[in-house]
């Protein structure tokens, strides 16, 4: 286990390396007037160049990667250039980061709540009307573009039941529909990923055999077919709790919520490229850490599954 989790961070840390390298030399094609901000046009030609000196964007590029890593590592992820002038990255997306975690973890803990007994309900009256609601949700939320229902909750549920359009950390009823929003796509997805590992389950021999025994049907749901169907579940609740986290860029910008996916937005539409480096840095480091603890969830939950030399459950 030591071992396997040994190499999975090495594994982590090598492709933080790759995805934040090459952001950072994709930034370095952009114009350079991201970098002067509002003070491009109070500045002579001799001027921005000075200032670009001094940022050290006329040393060579391999330079400039080497002085970000230097400073990257001593936890500098450097400084805001247009979002807040001179204020540290860092404590930029601390400032947003709660606002993220708390819709993401409330997203997921709902999605949990609807979508696994959903599930379960959906494999116990498969090919029924309830198994084929649940199956019209899960194609609708996998078919149809994310910010179309987006907006049609936003534009139409407000209205309905008087709902704030917009976020309120003052009012807990303006939290209702972005958690809604955001808890939609794991809904669907717990539901159909339950139902198929159940539908499995109830098919294998063993449980056939245990009903020609007579065990009860509720003993056989319960301690046998829900336990073995929720292992591989279980490998998925990590990242997903992450990258509902990191990928709520949308609902945040749509409701105003002052979370880092907003703060993406406005980073990009302003050209502030060191608080692009800062989250893409966090939102890459969340989703790999959810791929680690996916797999070591999936190992605690099922004891049978070793992750040692030559095995990895992925």
């Amino acid at each position: 286990m030591l071992k396997y989790i040994g190499k999975r961070l090495l594994q982590s840390v090598f492709t933080l390396f790759v995805i934040v390298t090459i952001v950072f030399l994709l930034l370095r094609l952009m114009p350079e007037e991201g970098y002067l901000g509002a003070a491009a046009d109070k500045m002579s030609p001799e001027q921005q160049e000075i200032y670009l000196t001094n940022l050290g964007l006329r040393d060579p590029i391999l330079v400039q990667l080497g002085n970000f890593y230097t400073n990257l590592i001593s936890g500098d992820f450097g400084k805001s250039i247009t979002y807040r002038q001179d204020v540290p990255v860092l404590d930029i997306i601390a400032d947003k980061f709660m606002y993220s975690v708390s819709f993401g973890l409330g997203a997921v803990a709902l999605s949990l709540i609807i979508g696994v007994p959903l599930g379960i309900l959906m494999a116990q009256m498969k090919g029924r009307w309830l198994d084929r609601l649940g199956t019209g949700y899960i194609v609708f939320v996998v078919a149809v573009p994310a910010m179309v229902y987006y907006l049609i909750i936003q534009m139409y549920i407000t209205e309905i039941f008087d709902l704030p359009m917009l976020f309120d950390e003052y009012d807990p009823i303006s939290w209702v529909l972005p958690l809604i929003s955001l808890a939609l796509a794991p809904t669907a997805s717990y539901a159909m990923w339950m139902r198929r590992y159940m539908v499995d389950e109830l098919n294998r021999d063993y449980i056939k055999l245990a009903r020609a025994k007579g065990v009860k049907e509720r003993t056989l749901m319960f301690k046998h077919v829900l336990r073995n169907a929720f292992i591989p579940l279980a490998q998925y609740l990590p990242a997903t709790i992450l990258f509902t986290i990191a990928g709520s860029i949308y609902v945040e910008s749509l409701y105003s919520i002052p979370g880092m996916g907003g703060l993406l937005v406005d980073a990009i539409q302003r050209q502030d490229n060191n608080v692009v480096q800062g989250l893409v840095l966090v939102f890459s480091s969340l989703g790999i850490i959810g791929l680690i603890l996916g797999d070591l969830a999936m190992a605690l939950v099922d004891p049978r599954i070793k992750l040692g030399k030559g095995e990895s459950v992925r």
